[in-house]
């Protein structure tokens, strides 16, 4: 392989993680409490739930196109890119942050209040250490996803390992496509081994 090339190959994987590493702590970082709240406030859920599941129907080129004329968070660039992928990590987070919570014994909930917790403590000392695993399996799902989308973000002049796929195809290079693909296809299966061990992980703990 030509030197140059891998030094591409590395500065472009980089780029890659960049973007999805941003776009899955804010995914999270709005998810996970989102999530919570969607537990407390059924009456939110249709319309919280109905957004996510709406943006995750929009195919994903689409998508990023929708977002570059809109002011403040579009243009052309890696912060489009980190917005779109934002909403298609959002759904996988936000359900099973849900769907963790929502699946607790009813048993647990009321001895823990029995016990004097507030709903502060119940949270943090007995709804969330038994939903983690859960909770990590949307984050697992919502990383592996993201990783394997952000090769769209090369088409709006987000970098990542989708600047090769784009050129690949447009000049009929199959040494490109691979070149973006492989790592690609590498971090996605890196990202599901190790979030799945923290899962099986914490799957036992809540046991």
């Amino acid at each position: 392989m030509r030197p140059y090339l891998i030094q591409e190959i590395l500065q472009l994987t980089t780029e890659h993680l960049e973007l999805v590493l941003f776009a899955i702590l804010i995914a999270a970082g709005i998810g996970l409490p989102a999530g919570v709240l969607l537990a407390r406030s059924p009456k939110l859920r249709p319309l919280l739930l109905g957004f996510s599941n709406v943006m995750q129907t929009v195919p994903s080129l689409a998508l990023f196109g929708f977002l570059i004329p809109v002011p403040f968070i579009g243009g052309i660039g890696k912060r489009t890119a980190i917005v779109a992928l934002v909403l298609y990590a959002l759904l996988p987070i936000l359900r099973n942050t849900l769907v963790g919570i929502l699946g607790i014994d009813p048993a647990i909930r009321e001895s823990a209040v029995a016990m004097g917790m507030t709903a502060r403590q119940l949270l943090w000392r007995v709804e969330i250490p038994l939903a983690l695993a859960t909770i990590v399996a949307g984050l697992r799902i919502a990383t592996v996803t993201t990783i394997g989308t952000a090769t769209i973000a090369a088409a709006i002049g987000g970098g990542g390992l989708g600047v090769f796929i784009f050129r690949g195809i447009a000049s009929v290079d199959t040494t490109q496509i691979l070149a973006g693909a492989i790592p690609a296809a590498v971090l996605a299966l890196l990202s599901d081994g190790g979030l799945g061990w923290l899962e099986r992980k914490f799957a036992a703990y809540s046991r």
